[in-house]
């Protein structure tokens, strides 16, 4: 009488794993066609991204997934481009009124999520780690003047400040505001090296690629900020020259999570950064599967991942093509399968769910800040957004690492979910990085939205660990973030159904989801 059951099981069984590496396989046919080379690594503006935005549209049309942009499918914006021209432009530093000229590779470089003035001459001052956090009562610039002055200041933030305030005030206008306030005019970030995703030598590579921002002023979120540059730590000894410190001994401070000093330098900055602009339009590629509620039909939980990356680059190895496989094809491939789960299941949930493609994350998470300030659904009735963002599938999905875990009510119920998949559940195992507002996610998340967002997780010290920083070390953002990696397509295809159940269960929950009553981000509630 147990054979039976036990040969009915193994039948299951089998068909289990049929169906999922069916699934992997569709997962990975729209990465192999989103990261091919033809779309030139979806730049924002191109028709690389054009055609990316088209494959999306047609998959939701073609699953029965219905239009929910503001011209069928589509959600266009115009973007202004802003490029540095640096053969024309200069960069010094100024001691006892000599000018040192400062290396574009190998010292410093232009950002332009600034505010570009012409020339600017300025004295500059150390801001410390260039925070306010009122609720910690930690202020950088208290006692510091810096008027029309420039702000140095070592990214990063005492080892006691919880991940959630460091996060927040870290991000680029809460970190502005303040400056701006007491009258700064520009800033120069110095990254600890042991702590930057990407290398100096990778990363000075995208100096030269456009940045973007949306043309709608509201939306402009550093006015004032005429000059902003990224600092190599290894060259920053002369920013500190006859201060009474060295860069290495506040370093060492960031590293040991210490609070920093704050003090006038003996270097002024004389910057003209050229810049060539130009307006564009992309678009967020959007669709839904209609509540059947007749009273929750108009709440929306929203499924977004952003659709672009960052286009053709610097050559490394002979290649230029930055094609964005996990980064983030990943993603809009897991988007568009757990619609298509979704259809195929037959699933009806109560409220609306909404699928969003966003375009310029990489440009500062422009497409979802447009969509979270101008939704295509009623603002009042988004009541969720489930991000996904570089997952990083490198290896079986055994534990799921939960940006905003216990921030809101839809922690328990992914902790639920992953319970049923025998799937740990962990938190955000890497606070300092600040991820929880370095992806779309954060446009909700000020909208007063609760969110979540995701990460193959591991635990310190293993050989998961070691696989996902190698990743970020030598891949992302990197030509090889390319089809020929090694990626464990049937742990994404789980990946997906744990999105479906999350997704099923908070748009047929009674009550919507809701920020902790301890959460920081409560704060952002309207």
């Amino acid at each position: 009488m147990r054979v039976i059951p036990a040969a009915l099981a193994a039948l299951l069984t089998a068909a289990f794993a049929a169906d999922l590496k069916t699934e992997a396989g569709r997962w990975w046919a729209h990465i192999v066609y989103l990261a091919d080379d033809k779309m030139e690594g979806r730049n924002p503006g191109t028709e690389g991204y054009r055609m990316a935005a088209q494959y999306v549209a047609t998959e939701f049309e073609r699953n029965g997934i219905g239009p929910a942009g503001t011209k069928g499918y589509y959600q266009p914006m115009k973007l202004r481009s802003l490029q540095i021209d640096e053969p024309k432009s200069s960069l010094d530093l100024v001691r006892n009124g000599k000018a040192e000229a400062l290396s574009f590779t190998e010292d410093a470089y232009f950002s332009l999520r600034s505010d570009p003035a012409g020339e600017v001459r300025a004295e500059a001052v150390f801001g410390g780690y260039g925070l306010k956090i009122p609720e910690r009562g930690i202020d950088s610039l208290a006692g510091l003047d810096v008027r029309n002055k420039v702000v140095v200041y070592i990214g990063g933030a005492p080892k006691d400040v919880p991940a959630a305030l460091q996060a927040h005030y870290s991000s680029g206008p809460e970190r502005w505001n303040p400056m701006k306030a007491a009258g700064a005019i520009g800033t120069v970030r110095i990254q600890n090296p042991k702590t930057m995703d990407v290398p100096w030598e990778r990363a000075v590579l995208s100096r030269l690629s456009a940045s973007m921002r949306l043309t709608d002023p509201r939306l402009f979120e550093t006015p004032g900020l005429k000059l902003a540059l990224e600092f190599r730590a290894e060259r920053a000894a002369r920013l500190f020259e006859g201060s009474g410190h060295t860069i290495e001994e506040l370093l060492k401070l960031v590293d040991e999570g210490k609070p920093l000093p704050s003090f006038p330098l003996k270097v002024s900055l004389r910057a003209n950064p050229v810049v060539k602009t130009s307006e564009l339009e992309s678009m967020n590629v959007a669709g839904k599967i209609d509540g059947s509620d007749p009273l929750l039909k108009s709440e929306h939980v929203v499924l977004s991942a952003h659709l672009d990356h960052v286009g053709v680059g610097q050559p490394i190895n002979g290649d230029k093509i930055y094609n964005g496989a996990m980064d983030n094809a990943s993603g809009i491939a897991s988007l568009l399968e757990v619609a298509r789960l979704m259809k195929e299941q037959g699933l009806k949930p109560k409220r609306s769910v909404l699928f969003l493609a966003v375009t310029a994350e990489e440009k500062g998470l422009q497409g979802s800040k447009f969509f979270a300030n101008y939704p295509t659904a009623p603002k009042k009735g988004i009541v969720a957004n489930i991000n996904m963002d570089m997952f990083l599938p490198l290896f079986p999905l055994k534990m799921l690492e939960v940006q905003g875990l216990d921030e809101s009510t839809l922690g328990d119920v992914i902790r639920q979910v992953g319970q049923k998949h025998g799937v740990e559940v962990i938190a955000d195992q890497e606070p300092a990085r600040n991820r929880f507002i370095r992806s779309d996610q954060y446009s909700f998340i000020r909208q007063g939205v609760p969110a979540l967002a995701f990460k193959f997780g591991f635990r310190a010290g293993s050989e998961e660990q070691k696989i996902a920083r190698e990743w970020t070390r030598t891949r992302y953002h990197a030509p090889s973030d390319d089809l020929n990696q090694p990626v464990d397509k049937e742990g994404a295809a789980r990946f997906n159904r744990i999105l479906v159940d999350l997704l099923e269960q908070v748009a047929n929950a009674p009550q919507r989801p809701e920020w902790k009553a301890e959460s920081f981000f409560r704060r952002f509630l309207r």
